[in-house]
């Protein structure tokens, strides 16, 4: 080797020293055009292991290798980055599809960058190449899932703050176009608005994570959307983006004021209602509010009754009914009372039924007062019994209408509970709802008198009543109203 050519020889060697260990790929290429050298990198990157692996020259790497552009578009001949290399044609950033003739699943995604070096008499041309095919997949993995996720998503490019990316969820939500907002600038079409919007802008400019708040997004027909917005800073093809996420408010908002609406109505009935009305916590009897009705009635404060006991606000519950309460259980007409103003009891019917006011488990109460009807049917009952004290002289019609009178709402009859009595027990109760008295359905019986005592105390003792009124309404109640006659078999006989 002469002097004259030790010197870019020795340019060279250090040259190939400093970029060897590089991670970008690195071809170093003759002003001829032949490929005088290669990193590892570059190698790697075009899966071969020696030089010879790349061709040798721009038509021998034609012959092995294919680059298309990303719209899929082959490159020329003469646009190969080696081809302008060789043509002394520097050129920045390709962005390529690399492919193996040889090997159909062969597939790299690289950016070609071409420089020209001069220097100390040298020519330089170098072939630079970035393999992102790992960033590549990521991005399309992005756009598959930015495209297809159904919640709205926007991306805005923080360099001059313009839509870049729309996805089919934001469009479906607004009812826009993509041309609509592709392009448009973040003034243009503002989804910041709202509350707190200094702040999110301030951020946006930053390029800082805006955090979920309630914004409106004001649509090309000038109606408005309610929304949650949120930002999270992201990068897409090495530019500083913004990508921005909503959840749409509407559904939420109608159920909202649906519900507004439904406590509105269910405050004014509960306040104006006639009856005593309480309500209490979904697991107690502490409560919450009382109507002006429970507060007339009881001498309570509506101001001062939230958060006491129903108990000490005049409620004397039924047994168990705070148990019942705290099971969730609806309660229909037991008997309770309030205590009133004056120091008296009040009878009522309580019903208690669990309901759902500001997403919360509740119990409402009402009480029914039914003082004044049980003093009627009390003094009802006490002339009743007084007149049926001796039924000898009333007629069967007038015993059925006076047991009507005694009880008016009949249990549903129960024909099985009449097992429980002998057939002569059934003539006995018949003979006494036809107002036969015991000297009566003696003779009739051909039994003594004391005999038809111990027949009526055993009845009164099986169905549980203590009065001759009492028994006659409780056969009524199963369909017996007069002397049935037993069955026999064969002839008849005595009994």
């Amino acid at each position: 080797m002469t002097a004259s050519n030790a010197a870019p020889h020795a340019h060279r060697q250090h040259l190939q020293r400093i970029i060897a260990g590089l991670n970008e790929g690195i071809i170093l290429i003759e002003p001829d055009g032949a490929i005088a050298w290669a990193n590892d990198s570059a190698l790697a990157l075009h899966g071969v292991e020696m030089l010879q692996g790349l061709g040798q020259t721009p038509a021998g790497y034609r012959k092995r290798f294919a680059l298309t552009y990303r719209n899929h578009h082959r490159v020329p001949a003469r646009h190969y980055p080696l081809d302008r290399l060789a043509a002394a044609e520097p050129f920045d950033d390709l962005q390529l599809d690399l492919t193996r003739k040889d090997d159909a699943d062969f597939l790299r995604n690289i950016r070609a960058r071409g420089l020209l070096l001069e220097g100390d008499g040298n020519d330089y041309r170098v072939l630079i190449l970035d393999d992102q095919t790992g960033q590549f997949n990521a991005e399309q993995r992005f756009e598959r899932t930015f495209g297809a996720n159904p919640a709205p998503a926007l991306i805005c490019r923080l360099s001059d703050l313009r839509y870049v990316k729309v996805n089919q969820g934001f469009l479906d939500m607004t009812g826009l176009t993509r041309d609509a907002v592709l392009g448009k600038s973040a003034y243009e079409l503002d989804v910041l608005d709202g509350g707190d919007k200094d702040d999110a802008v301030a951020k946006l400019n930053a390029g800082l994570t805006i955090t979920q708040r309630e914004g409106v997004l004001r649509l090309a027909d000038g109606s408005a959307k309610f929304v949650i917005v949120a930002g999270q800073p992201i990068d897409m093809q090495d530019e500083p983006c913004m990508l921005f996420t909503f959840i749409d408010l509407e559904k939420r908002k109608r159920a909202e004021e649906a519900l507004q609406q439904s406590e509105e109505r269910f405050s004014k009935a509960f306040r104006l209602a006639p009856v005593p009305m309480a309500l209490c916590e979904g697991e107690s009897l502490r409560a919450l509010d009382i109507n002006d009705a429970f507060a007339q009635a009881t001498g309570a404060s509506p101001d001062d009754a939230a958060g006491q006991e129903l108990t000490a606000l005049g409620l004397r519950p039924f047994e168990g009914m705070a148990e019942s309460l705290a099971r969730g259980e609806s309660v229909r007409n037991r008997d309770g009372q309030l205590v009133a103003a004056d120091g008296g009891e009040l009878d009522c019917l309580v019903s208690a039924e669990p309901v759902m006011i500001g997403g919360e488990r509740r119990v409402l109460l009402v009480m029914q007062d039914i003082s004044e009807r049980k003093r009627n049917e009390t003094e009802l009952l006490t002339a009743i019994e007084a007149v049926m004290q001796d039924t000898s002289w009333f007629s069967r019609g007038i015993i059925e209408k006076l047991a009507q009178l005694r009880s008016p709402a009949p249990a549903a009859r129960d024909v099985a509970e009449l097992a429980q009595l002998t057939s002569r027990e059934r003539e006995v109760l018949g003979l006494l709802c036809q107002g036969h008295n015991d000297d009566d359905i003696a003779k009739q019986l051909r039994l003594s008198r004391n005999t038809v005592r111990n027949h009526v105390a055993t009845i009164y003792s099986k169905i549980g009543v203590h009065r001759r009124s009492a028994a006659i309404v409780w056969a009524r109640d199963r369909g017996i109203t007069g002397h049935e006659k037993p069955r026999t078999r064969g002839k008849a006989g005595k009994t």
